[in-house]
């Protein structure tokens, strides 16, 4: 069974894992598969980006071997960045893994751990240049999600949905993906168009 890994920490964006999290979860709820766990450095409450206080299923200590993980974005990831122990834990963790992907600055992480360096990814439109200026990375804007070989990145908080749903047409069909999307009622028709 493909298992998926959702990278949990303080100041994470509740919606760049829920979202994801939500479409591998109803896809096991038609399959069996896949399975999806969340992990943090540390047992105890984290605190999201909004306020949302959640709890790990495993520890770095007792995390299961991967196939995919996923790091979600959120004002966290400023401080986590120059987390040796997450950063370590995801370089060791990627290396094993068939997809490595994350959700708005999410990306942020992936480039200290190497996995987006010399690769085209995305991220939230306001963190573009901030990303580009870390160096050895080509930020797109614009695109929903970037594939670069088995680096899948995805722009801010509700992209990672969009990037879920891609991913689970990658690992099943996309008619099971199709499928997903009808059940989770996911047809954005927003009240407001954007002017920026």
């Amino acid at each position: 069974m493909t298992r998926i890994g959702i990278l949990l920490f303080d100041g994470a964006e509740e919606l760049d894992f829920v979202g994801p999290w939500e479409v591998f979860r109803s896809t096991h709820m038609m399959l069996g598969t896949p399975e999806v766990v969340t992990i943090a450095e540390r047992s105890g409450p984290i605190r999201c980006n909004k306020g949302m206080r959640v709890l790990a299923d495993h520890t770095f200590a007792d995390a299961p071997e991967l196939d995919i993980v996923l790091v979600p974005g959120g004002q966290g990831t400023r401080t986590e960045v120059d987390n040796p122990v997450v950063i370590d834990w995801l370089r060791d963790v990627g290396a094993r893994c068939r997809w490595v992907t994350s959700v708005c600055t999410g990306a942020l992480l992936l480039h200290e751990a190497g996995f987006a360096k010399g690769k085209r990814v995305t991220t939230h439109f306001a963190f573009v240049e901030t990303l580009r200026a870390r160096g050895d990375v080509t930020v797109l804007d614009g695109p929903r999600f970037v594939r670069d070989g088995r680096l899948l990145t995805s722009a801010g908080v509700s992209a990672g949905i969009d990037m879920a749903l891609w991913l689970v047409g990658q690992l099943h069909t996309p008619e099971i993906a199709r499928r997903v999307q009808r059940y989770i009622q996911y047809d954005p028709a927003p009240p407001y168009t954007s002017e920026a």
